[in-house]
């Protein structure tokens, strides 16, 4: 049962994890406000609710962010730009929700990654940053604003996340996989298929997140992982989605070589170059300190969130 004093605004909410969020806290029967740059195209992926509201503009338009704020019992913080434009791009937007947050100090939920710490193979709460990439010391200098703010601004709630995939995920890494089940098409990874892959369902990531929102927090910048899923090689994941979309599996791999090339034309491929050692190795975050937190908090099996994510993709698809 939804708390009455309980709002939620919710930036990125046509992005992958931000969707998944504010379907979770729509379903919870929560006051739910969207800030979205196309009000059609979100209007298409949320179907009217007595709950829910959306306000058209900018994250980057401060002044109608600290508006939204005032309202606000928490800021689920999911606005996330093209690797290219990160840089200037996302320290600004940070800013700006901190700003909001501060007006009604409300708790900004932030969906952190892995890229703080480098090439690490097991990854827990307290180990030590070592970003070695431009991405990784973005999103520490991110962390480092949340951090400051949650000294007397606001409260911070940072789960940490493997990769997403599920309904609206749409990214290059993730939306051919399943199209190209459903089609009995290539299903493409990057340099590596053959080793155990992190990955996490964005449904059960929301569904953390809320449960996290509802609980008191001892510190005002509490930081938690979430381990999601490790499956046994990206190849063996692939073909059981392509069993369940009734095709065979074909898989292709992108080169380490063929990203340096293109890197040379495009900037986004350089810039997913630049991150290859994800793909090169395991890297694997521990979520023991939010099993404690949560211990009733379940995990979608695979082959239903496989089932719903196909679904998703078929839907979308013939739109």
């Amino acid at each position: 049962m939804a708390q009455q004093n309980r709002h939620y605004l919710i930036l990125g909410s046509t992005g992958s994890i931000g969707y998944a969020f504010a379907k979770e806290v729509l379903q919870q029967g929560e006051q739910v406000t969207l800030l979205v740059r196309d009000r059609k195209k979100a209007e298409k992926l949320f179907p009217v609710s007595a709950n829910l509201q959306f306000a058209e503009g900018d994250a980057q338009h401060k002044e109608l962010l600290q508006q939204l704020g005032a309202q606000a019992t928490h800021i689920f913080h999911g606005i996330n730009y093209p690797y290219p434009k990160w840089q200037g791009n996302m320290q600004r937007v940070t800013v700006n929700v901190i700003d909001a947050a501060a007006v009604n100090k409300a708790t900004i939920l932030f969906p952190g990654n892995i890229y703080n710490y480098g090439l690490t193979r097991e990854i827990t709460e307290t180990s030590p940053e070592a970003p070695n990439t431009r991405k990784g010391a973005i999103r520490a200098e991110l962390e480092q604003l949340l951090k400051q703010a949650a000294a007397g601004k606001c409260q911070v709630i940072n789960v940490r996340l493997p990769d997403f995939w599920g309904p609206n995920v749409l990214n290059e890494g993730i939306a051919p996989v399943f199209r190209g089940a459903l089609h009995g098409k290539a299903m493409p990874w990057l340099y590596r298929n053959d080793i155990p892959h992190q990955l996490v369902y964005t449904p059960d990531a929301a569904l953390a997140f809320y449960e996290l929102s509802k609980l008191p927090q001892p510190e005002p910048y509490a930081l938690y992982n979430y381990a999601g899923e490790v499956v046994p090689s990206i190849k063996q994941w692939q073909a059981q989605i392509a069993a369940m979309a009734g095709t065979k599996p074909t898989h292709k791999l992108y080169s380490k070589a063929m990203f340096s090339v293109l890197g040379l034309l495009m900037p986004m491929m350089k810039e997913i170059s630049e991150m290859a050692y994800l793909w090169q190795n395991t890297v694997l975050l521990r979520d023991d300190k939010l099993r404690q937190a949560l211990p009733q908090l379940h995990r979608t099996p695979m082959p239903e969130a496989i089932q719903d994510t196909l679904q998703w993709f078929r839907e979308y698809d013939a739109k």
